[in-house]
C-alpha cells in the first residue's frame, strides 16, 4: 500500500477510535492513571504546540520531581496527571519545544545520551539505516533494507552491534551526515527553562544486550559526566529502546535514581508501584488529534495491545 494511501487510513482509524463509544469510559478511566508522554524529536513545532495546548486546557501538567515523590510517598497525583518526557536530546527540544513549554508552564524532562553531547556525532540508528541505504553491507544485515537493519542490529549482543557498524562505515557509498547535538551549555538552558536533564546512557545501546561490564560502563559513564557537568547527580533514566533489564535496576538503585521509565505504551498509577519501572506512552510530535486524544485516554495503547503491539 503507498504510504499516502497507508496514512489515510490511519487517520481514518483515528477518527473512529476518538468517536468510538469507548473513548468516555477509557477517558473516564484514564483520569485516575498517570499519562507519561515519550517523545523524541520536535520535526512539527506547529503540531506540537496544539499539543501542549490541548494538555493545559484538558490536563494537569506534572513534573518529574512530582513523579518522584509520588512514587517514592505512594501518594497519589492529581487526577489526569501528565508528565512530558524527551528521549535522545534532540536539539529541537530546545529549539521547538522548550519556548513553547516556557510560554505555557508545562514542566518537562529530557534524557540525554551523554557521548554525544558538544559534538556532532549522528545517532548511530540514523547512521546505520543512511549507510544501508548507500549500499553499506555487513555478515549480520544481509538482505534487509534500511529499517529491518536497524531492526536486527538492535537485537545483537553490543559488541556484535558495534562491528556491524563499523562494516557498514567501512563498505557505504557516503558516510552519513553530521548532526549537530546539544552542548553542556545548552544542557543548562534546559534547566533554567524548566525541562530536568535525565540519564540515556553513554552511547545508547539496548542494556538487555550488553554484557554486566558494558551495562556498568554505560550507566556510570553518563551518571558521572552530567553529575560533572549540572554540578549535581541526576536521578531519572529512561531505558533506551524501552528496554529494561533488571541489572540496570539495581545498578540505578545504588546511584540514587529515584525514577526509571520504560517506553511500552501504557499508563501508569498516579503513585507508580515501579519508581525505576515507569510505563510511558508513545507519541510524536506530528501525532494527529484524534490519536492524541485517544493515547491520552488509554484507547490507542488498548487496541495497540489487542493488535498484538508491545
Amino acid at each position: 500500500m503507498p504510504t499516502t494511501e497507508r496514512a489515510a487510513r490511519r487517520r481514518g482509524i483515528d477518527a473512529l477510535l476518538r468517536r468510538s463509544p469507548l473513548q468516555p469510559v477509557f477517558r473516564a478511566r484514564a483520569a485516575r492513571r498517570l499519562a507519561v508522554l515519550a517523545y523524541h524529536g520536535i520535526d512539527d513545532p506547529a503540531a506540537f504546540r496544539c499539543q501542549m495546548e490541548r494538555l493545559v486546557r484538558t490536563a494537569r501538567p506534572v513534573g518529574l520531581d512530582e513523579v518522584a515523590r509520588a512514587a517514592e510517598h505512594r501518594r497519589p497525583l492529581p487526577p489526569r496527571s501528565v508528565l512530558v518526557t524527551f528521549d535522545d536530546g534532540d536539539r529541537s527540544v530546545l529549539t521547538e519545544a522548550l519556548p513553547v513549554l516556557a510560554r505555557l508552564g508545562v514542566p518537562a524532562a529530557a534524557y540525554v545520551i551523554t557521548d554525544l553531547i558538544d559534538g556532532d556525532e549522528p545517532y548511530w540508528w540514523a547512521e546505520a539505516a543512511h549507510l544501508v541505504g548507500h549500499g553499506g553491507r555487513a555478515a549480520a544485515l544481509r538482505g534487509l533494507g534500511p529499517t529491518a537493519a536497524v531492526r536486527r542490529m538492535k537485537a545483537l549482543p553490543d559488541g556484535e552491534r558495534q562491528r556491524t557498524l563499523a562494516e557498514l562505515r567501512d563498505t557505504a557509498r557516503h558516510r552519513a551526515p553530521r548532526q549537530r547535538q546539544l552542548s553542556r551549555g545548552e544542557l543548562h538552558r534546559l534547566l533554567d527553562g524548566g525541562i530536568s536533564i535525565g540519564n540515556h546512557t553513554a552511547s545508547h545501546p539496548c542494556l538487555d544486550r550488553c554484557s554486566d561490564l558494558e551495562l556498568d560502563d554505560q550507566l556510570v559513564r553518563a551518571h558521572d559526566r552530567l553529575t560533572q557537568w549540572l554540578g549535581r547527580p541526576p536521578t531519572s533514566f529512561a531505558y533506551p529502546n524501552g528496554n529494561f533489564d533488571p541489572r540496570a535496576e539495581r545498578v540505578l538503585r545504588s546511584l540514587g535514581y529515584r525514577t526509571g521509565f520504560l517506553f511500552d505504551h501504557r499508563h501508569t498509577e498516579l503513585a507508580p508501584a515501579h519508581r525505576l519501572r515507569i510505563s510511558r506512552l508513545r507519541v510524536n510530535s506530528h501525532t494527529g488529534r484524534d490519536r492524541f486524544d485517544t493515547i491520552l485516554s488509554g484507547l490507542h495503547p488498548a487496541v495497540h495491545r489487542l493488535r498484538g503491539g508491545h
